[in-house]
């Protein structure tokens, strides 16, 4: 069975919307994951600057840092 001309064109037009939804779905995932990684970059280095201030107040108060020592790997 052949398709029809219209059929064919239905066929043309829906490869066409298709492909530039996926497009623009795609493009929309980018924007997103990079918004993301952003966020991600910005808790890391407020947890960074959190772990310093802890460190700092730890050696000022003679105490071992804990959370150093629950951050090791283990061997």
């Amino acid at each position: 069975m052949t398709a029809s001309e219209d059929q064919a064109k239905f066929y043309r037009q829906t490869l066409d919307i298709t492909r530039k939804q996926i497009e623009e779905l795609n493009a929309e995932i980018e924007e997103e994951l990079a918004k993301v990684k952003e966020r991600l970059a910005d808790l890391q280095a407020k947890k960074n600057a959190a772990k310093q201030m802890y460190d700092g107040a730890c050696k000022f108060l003679g105490l071992e840092n804990d959370l150093e020592k629950a951050e090791e790997p283990e061997a």
